[in-house]
């Protein structure tokens, strides 16, 4: 029975996990390897041969379009599976990714299902998936496995207490409080804002508070409540020049704008997880132009 072998490549370790942890609960018998861009990607294609690629579009030293592009380039991979998991999901970046050679997309913020969905229809093109569902326990290979709650809280016990989410069915319940960013700037004007899009759905938000590790959101609540640990996407989009930067994080915290069980409106911690030094730098900048708006009053 031939095994099947997956490479998940993104620079963010919670990325990473999310994906293996995925995998390896629906397809036992499958082999997990994973690097950290598209350069150790590239080394590890070289070195051995894989049943299917589950790869990031922006990661520093090599993106996933130029992986992809010299995957296509070698003869024995022409007819790999590589499948880009991004946030970009422009017109123009969809037709550079086919015109080299992409097998599918999964976009960012994604659900264990939308992730399945796509795997399962890249084995059943080769002809590998029946083998699979037959066959004995996954084995996880890789230099970066972990904890997923350990991914995310960096081994910080304190932040354990946020893992238990509210039910999406008890709006009023605040599931931790939302610590104010170390570095967050400090005098910002004017109101920044953006586009937090959730497996849920897409939705605007204000910027209340930036650093280069994480940002304070407020949003208007819906039917269905954001969740602690919840993958994400922030789309920014600043300055003269419209700029616009896809952040990809977390939800670390979620709490009630207002002292009040039906309040309107949620703050949200989000924590990012990309190591880009474009994007370090794009929000650098957002900082020093005092992006963020230190004050937010419901209903402005």
């Amino acid at each position: 029975m031939s095994k099947v072998n997956v490479l998940v490549v993104d620079d963010a370790p919670f990325i990473r996990d999310l994906v293996r942890k995925c995998l390896r609960n629906a397809f036992p018998g499958m082999t997990i390897d994973d690097a950290v861009n598209g350069r150790k990607a590239m080394a590890m294609l070289g070195k051995e041969a894989f049943d299917l690629v589950l790869c990031d579009w922006e990661m520093p030293e090599m993106s996933g379009l130029e992986l992809l592009t010299w995957c296509r380039q070698q003869p024995e991979m022409k007819n790999l599976q590589f499948i880009m998991v991004t946030s970009r999901g422009d017109k123009e970046n969809v037709i550079q990714a086919i015109q080299a050679g992409v097998s599918d997309f999964v976009g960012k913020p994604f659900t264990n299902e939308q992730l399945l969905t796509k795997v399962k229809k890249a084995l059943t093109r080769i002809g590998k998936l029946d083998n699979l569902m037959a066959t004995g326990p996954a084995r996880v290979n890789s230099a970066f496995a972990n904890d997923s709650l350990n991914a995310l809280t960096a081994g910080k016990p304190e932040v354990a207490k946020v893992t238990t989410a509210a039910p999406a069915a008890t709006p009023a319940r605040a599931q931790a409080a939302a610590p104010r960013p170390a570095a967050a700037a400090a005098a910002p004007t004017g109101r920044g804002q953006g586009q937090l899009r959730l497996a849920s759905g897409t939705q605007p938000c204000v910027i209340k508070a930036l650093s280069l590790k994480e940002a304070l959101l407020v949003v208007r609540r819906g039917e269905a409540l954001p969740q602690v640990l919840e993958g994400a996407v922030l789309d920014l989009e600043q300055g003269e020049n419209a700029e616009v930067a896809r952040l990809n994080g977390y939800l670390h915290a979620v709490v009630a704008l207002e002292p009040k069980p039906d309040s309107d409106w949620l703050q949200l911690t989000f924590k990012f997880v990309d190591q880009d030094a474009q994007k370090l730098d794009y929000l650098s900048r957002l900082i020093a132009r005092g992006t963020a708006q230190k004050h937010f009053t419901p209903g402005a």
